[in-house]
């Protein structure tokens, strides 16, 4: 009996019986989640096929909690070995890894991007500030010292100065990493920055405040001008195309890609780039991360390999075919010390948050 089998054998006994059969069940690699992190995951699941001829990966795009959700379900060759997300691991997600024995887990952050907000070149040019935002798209707004349901209709209706056409603006359902990102770096900034909210806050203490913000500046509107696209950012971009006074929220990348149809929408008058977002000026950004499944790894065929080159210099590195299609990476220092926690199966801590 070869070394080799006995150790598969023995990590199969370790797994639990949901992994009986698996090296021999699947033969290709599955993965799910983020939108945002799909075409890095796409990329890197076309070069591991061409330089190790092995089956291609299968990559479903299923937004990050979506992807939580599956990923967290059990080990066993039924259940996928990484996920995408957009944001890192909820504790409450964690909590339900840990319930089904999805314990030994690598986080691993493989880049940043900056949540887009874009319209057509048609389009006439839009500079937001967070609060405009946030009074576009909020389910209810404060007017005369209380919440009311918002009635903004057009742009013009919250500032003059903005174009007088209807807020339509496409974004991503409640399940995607980029909604959570976007709900609180601008629509819970937004609000908080708006002049009732500071009142609010020298009033209340800190727990009557945060649930404040929770309950109230999160909530998008359903009545009309904001509309759930569903986890498949190209749709956005078909939409925006098709009609030149609609606005789309999605990851950067999508913008990068779509240049020469679409353009930035400044937020607080920067525009979302490798540098602003890198260097934090531009203030809609996030780190991206993938979570690979450490008692998949000895036996789903490919799967070292595969993490290996996710994490690889000509990847991931600063001029990485991931940079060409959109991620801004990760200083040398920081990638060095993400390559080694993927190679080495590091466990990652208990979420906090």
């Amino acid at each position: 009996m070869s070394r080799t089998f006995v150790a598969i054998s023995a990590i199969i006994a370790v797994a639990g019986p949901g992994f009986a059969g698996a090296a021999n069940a699947r033969d290709h690699i599955k993965i799910v989640g983020s939108s945002t992190v799909f075409p890095y995951t796409q990329a890197v699941s076309e070069e591991f096929t061409r330089k190790f001829g092995r089956k291609a990966p299968v990559v479903e795009s299923t937004g990050t909690g979506g992807g939580m959700k599956i990923f967290c379900q059990g080990i066993g060759e039924q259940y996928p070995d990484i996920t995408g997300a957009s944001r890192a691991m909820k504790k409450s997600e964690w909590a339900e890894c840990e319930k089904n024995g999805v314990t030994d887990v690598t986080e691993v952050l493989i880049g940043y991007d900056g949540i887009s907000i874009a319209q057509s070149r048609k389009g006439k040019p839009m500079d937001l500030t967070k609060s405009q935002i946030y009074l576009a798209l909020a389910a209810e707004i404060p007017v005369d010292g209380q919440f009311v349901p918002n009635t903004h209709k057009k742009w013009s209706d919250i500032d003059k100065s903005l174009p007088d056409i209807p807020i339509l603006v496409y974004g991503p359902p409640p399940t995607s990493g980029t909604r959570d990102a976007f709900v609180e770096l601008a629509m819970q900034e937004g609000c908080q920055a708006l002049d009732f909210m500071k009142e609010q806050k020298s009033k209340l203490d800190k727990y009557a405040y945060g649930n404040l913000v929770k309950n109230q500046c999160s909530r998008m509107r359903q009545d009309g001008p904001f509309i759930e696209a569903g986890e498949n950012d190209n749709l956005i971009v078909q939409r925006l195309e098709a009609d030149p006074n609609a606005v789309g929220i999605f990851g950067y990348s999508f913008l990068y890609e779509n240049e020469d149809k679409l353009q930035a929408i400044k937020v607080n008058g920067v525009k979302p780039s490798f540098e602003s977002i890198a260097s934090g000026e531009y203030s809609i950004s996030r780190p991206l991360f993938i979570y690979v499944k450490n008692a998949h790894r000895e036996v789903i065929p490919g799967l070292k390999e595969f993490v290996a080159e996710y994490v690889s210099d000509e990847a991931m590195g600063q001029d990485g075919y991931l940079a060409d299609r959109g991620m801004v990476p990760l200083q040398p220092d920081v990638l060095t010390k993400t390559r080694d926690a993927a190679l080495n199966g590091q466990r990652m801590d208990v979420p906090t948050n």
